[in-house]
C-alpha cells in the first residue's frame, strides 16, 4: 500500500489579505496547534473504530464542529 501525501506538507499560512505569514514564532504555534488537533482527532477515530461505531459519522461530526466554530474577536 502506497503512503498518501500529507495534505499539510508545504502548507503556507496566510494573513487575511493573502500575504504569507513569515514570523517563525507564529508559524511554530500554528503548526503545533494543527499537530495537536490532528493527534486528538486520530485518537477519537481510533476509539470510534475500536468501539464498533461508524467512522464516517465521526468524520461528519468533526466537520460540523469545525464549521460551527465562532469567529474570535469579531465586532
Amino acid at each position: 500500500m502506497m503512503a498518501s501525501r500529507d495534505p499539510l506538507e508545504g502548507l503556507i499560512w496566510r494573513a487575511p489579505d493573502g500575504s504569507p505569514v513569515s514570523c517563525l514564532e507564529k508559524l511554530k504555534v500554528l503548526n503545533e496547534n494543527i499537530a495537536e488537533i490532528r493527534a486528538l482527532c486520530q485518537e477519537a477515530l481510533e476509539d470510534v473504530v475500536l468501539m464498533g461505531c461508524d467512522e464516517a459519522q465521526l468524520r461528519r461530526v468533526l466537520h460540523a464542529v469545525v464549521d460551527q466554530l465562532d469567529e474570535p474577536f469579531s465586532d
